[in-house]
């Protein structure tokens, strides 16, 4: 029998990592952060009801934006929006 403190004492161990890897569904890599009025996703959030990006996709917020580039069509409404 060996001593618990002699199998841990200078030896090797070994690591367990647990990777988590998000799901990619088809047309993933076509998806865009567009922009909504923040006031919107927050009723979207409660209510579940869709919101109009400035681009005018509907849609229901639920992925994490900043995973994804932002669409170029918001990007340029907003921009007109704010004088640039």
């Amino acid at each position: 029998m060996v001593d618990e403190s002699e199998e841990t004492r200078g030896g090797t161990a070994t690591i367990t990592r647990t990777e988590t890897q998000q799901s990619v569904e088809a047309g993933d890599h076509e998806r865009f952060a567009h922009y909504v009025r923040k006031e919107k996703i927050m009723e979207s959030a409660l209510s579940g009801e869709p919101v109009i990006a400035l681009c005018g996709k509907v849609w229901t917020p639920g992925r994490d934006p900043k995973k994804f580039p932002v669409c170029p069509e918001c990007k340029e409404v907003y921009e007109s929006m704010m004088g640039d």
